[in-house]
């Protein structure tokens, strides 16, 4: 069989954190457990190359994940550095994997690569999330019926940016038929859903059986949990008013982001990101909360749920009713909902906790990169039998 080489390109990567730095980081490993030529590009602070090992494993050794940093100091300019990345590294690939269709995907317009198949992956939208970062409170769905006019032109651009790929594969049902209702003409199109590890410490295991998990036990003062990335959508100024209508109540926040000064004024616990042993670091907490204006995708909703913690979750959700199966979903736009949500979960917390405790349906890393791969693999015979 042949061997692919897969190029992934993608805005961020450990240790920085978020949703796409999360999936390149176990993506990398599965795909190379399948024999295939791996190499990440992405965005850092200084341009350089640098090595790092990945989870996966071969002989009993760690295999080395190529990884090439491009400068992102200078806006605009950094797009031509990525695409000169691209083409240096991607040239001769057989796939190259955007995992952010404007900061990734017009560098790969720009790089103007003849042999490699071109997939986006989608579990963001970047009109959207600057609609949210100029202060606008719509969520996804509603931005787009009712916000249609202003962004008109936006909508128009991302239209043309999306038919650059050969193919887009979208991290939820619920934003694939979003984007079919108000995109015409998208290229051809998939979903694979996102990970529901058995635990995040054993992500590259392949477990499906049923998982037990220690029960949560309730500190004093209540332990919440917020994880992710510092910016607007996630609704972290009404996050801190309701904690505040609270008593009894400790937050800590982890992560980074563009409102990092804005949260660092707030007082409440902050941490780094931290990528190591997450999985015993949810023990150290009674509930993750996630009250973004939408969440299409949340790797770290997954991860918590896989470690057996309780999460509260925006009902303007994309998961399946499987992947948010056990997690405590509600209207959290308001600080006033964020409060009630709270008081509920504190209210019935030993039963939440229960419900959490067991992990049913377990969807491994190995499972999404075997999507991935089938999806690869024929476009590769498209392109033989043509």
């Amino acid at each position: 069989m042949q061997k692919m080489k897969i190029v992934l390109a993608t805005g961020i990567y450990p240790p920085d954190i978020g949703g796409p730095a999360t999936y390149v980081q176990n993506l990398v490993s599965e795909l190379q457990k399948q024999g295939c030529e791996v190499i990440v590009i992405t965005y850092a602070r200084r341009k350089s190359e640098i090595k790092k090992p990945s989870t996966a494993m071969e002989t009993g050794q760690k295999l080395k994940t190529r990884v090439i940093c491009v400068g992102k100091r200078v806006p605009i300019l950094r797009w031509f550095s990525y695409a000169c990345a691209l083409k240096k590294y991607a040239k001769d690939a057989d796939i190259v994997y955007v995992f952010s269709s404007v900061s990734c995907g017009i560098p790969l317009w720009l790089a103007r690569l003849k042999k490699p198949k071109n997939v986006l992956r989608l579990g963001g939208d970047f009109l959207w999330e600057r609609y949210t970062d100029q202060g606008g409170r719509l969520g996804l769905r509603e931005f787009y019926e009712k916000e249609r006019v202003m962004w008109w032109i936006g909508c128009r651009c991302m239209a043309w940016l999306l038919n650059k790929f050969d193919h887009i594969i979208f991290s939820t049902v619920w934003q694939q038929k979003l984007y079919k209702k108000h995109y015409k003409n998208l290229p051809t199109h998939s979903c694979i859903e996102n990970s529901l590890p058995p635990s995040p410490s054993l992500s590259y295991f392949d477990r499906s059986e049923t998982y037990t998990f220690p029960l949560h036990k309730k500190h004093t003062p209540f332990r919440l949990l917020f994880m992710g990335r510092f910016v607007k959508f996630k609704n972290l100024k009404n996050l801190v008013k309701a904690v505040e209508m609270l008593d009894g109540v400790e937050l800590t926040f982890v992560g980074d982001g563009p409102m990092k000064c804005t949260v660092q004024n707030i007082r409440h616990k902050i941490l780094p990101p931290d990528y190591t042993e997450k999985g015993d670091f949810f023990a150290d907490y009674d509930l993750l909360i996630l009250p973004s204006l939408t969440e299409i995708s949340s790797n770290v909703a997954l991860e918590a749920r896989a470690s057996g913690m309780p999460v509260l979750l925006t009902e303007e959700t994309g998961l399946s009713d499987a992947l948010r199966q056990g997690m405590v979903v509600r209207p959290l736009k308001t600080p006033e909902q964020i409060r009630d949500a709270l008081v509920y979960v504190m209210e019935n917390y030993e039963r939440i906790a229960q419900q959490t405790t067991t992990l049913c349906e377990a969807r491994p890393w190995s499972k999404v990169c075997e999507e991935h791969v089938k999806l690869f693999r024929s476009f590769l015979n498209t392109n033989v039998s043509s």
